[in-house]
């Protein structure tokens, strides 16, 4: 249920009116916008007298929310989230885009370091890579866990770049303090147990859309996250399954960017290099995410593909990013 308050509601009445709906056995999410105040309430709402509620004179109107999901709805939170990274006042969404970029997995300290230098000087604002890979083969290279968040934490301190690496079981958690987002991969998305213990964290959290999950699904996993305390959620299409296997890893989705758009106020990064799986391929599909209105990129960068442990078919290399960013930099520019 949301209930719209009327844009002169003094404080004192709107506090009052807060406390009476959680004496009732309700959450409330409060959306504070520039001109109106949203309570979005969240349980067993069906006792709740809603003539009641609209005869309050600081009650502009009252409607019941039918979507399964409530705090991820753009109906309870109309302006777009903003997302703190890091210390050093980066954000995403609400008009901040995000250039993630890096290599699939962290393999040596010269190597993160030396393409978090050429990424962060192509435009770059967040570096990624993998420290714990969850891979289909159990004989492929595994990443170098505590060892890679180490390496990623060094490519940090040299160029001042957030980093962004993958989760994959929450006994490990310790290990990511530092690390400014948290992200959660496709084989994870409804990984429940993860993501409620996620959301008792205060930091970002990429969530990825699962190999075959629908819309739906993501904004569910999405809402486990948040209804267990933590509101800094970044969505990631990063392709689904379909008949198509051939000619490109998976299918990349770029209608769930507009979709999601309409319904979440939550921010949407679009991975084109997971999508597609061929590095020529990648800056095409990049260029459609952000005219499709995409928050952000997340884009593999290995500085020698061909030899790399992981993705090195989907890899652009430093120069070959650098071309895309200015290319990426226009088409925002363009869109502004």
């Amino acid at each position: 249920m949301i209930a719209v308050l009327k844009h002169d509601a003094s404080p004192e009445r709107t506090e009052m009116l807060i406390e009476w709906l959680k004496k009732q056995g309700l959450g409330v999410h409060v959306s504070q916008g520039e001109y109106t105040t949203v309570l979005g309430l969240i349980g067993n709402t069906k006792n709740v007298d809603m003539d009641m509620l609209r005869s309050l004179d600081i009650v502009e109107s009252v409607t019941r929310v039918t979507d399964p999901f409530k705090a991820v709805n753009r109906k309870f939170h109309p302006d777009d989230s903003v997302i703190p990274i890091g210390n050093a006042g980066l954000t995403l969404g609400g008009g901040s885009f995000g250039l993630i970029a890096g290599p699939c997995s962290v393999e040596c300290c010269d190597q993160i370091v030396g393409v978090a230098q050429r990424v962060k000087l192509a435009g770059a604002n967040m570096l990624r890579g993998g420290s714990f890979k969850p891979r289909t083969s159990p004989y492929d290279f595994q990443g170098l866990g505590g060892e890679g968040i180490r390496l990623l934490l060094e490519a940090k301190k040299a160029t001042g770049l957030p980093i962004v690496t993958e989760i994959m079981d929450i006994r490990t958690l310790d290990l990511f303090e530092d690390v400014d987002v948290i992200q959660v991969g496709a084989r994870n998305t409804q990984n429940f147990d993860l993501l409620k213990e996620l959301g008792k964290t205060n930091k970002p959290i990429l969530l990825k859309r699962g190999l075959a999950g629908t819309i739906k699904e993501l904004l569910m996993s999405a809402e486990y996250i948040i209804a267990s305390g933590n509101e800094n959620v970044i969505l990631c299409e990063r392709g689904i399954r379909t008949y198509e296997s051939t000619y490109t890893r998976n299918t990349l989705d770029l209608s769930a960017v507009p979709v999601l758009k309409e319904l979440t106020h939550l921010p949407v990064v679009v991975d084109p290099s997971h999508a597609t799986g061929r590095a020529s391929l990648v800056g095409s599909m990049a260029l459609a995410a952000v005219a499709a209105g995409a928050d952000g990129l997340m884009i593999e960068v290995h500085n020698d593909p061909i030899h790399a442990l992981s993705d090195g078919a989907q890899s652009l290399t430093p120069d070959a990013f650098d071309d895309l960013a200015k290319r990426i930099f226009k088409i925002r520019e363009a869109l502004v």
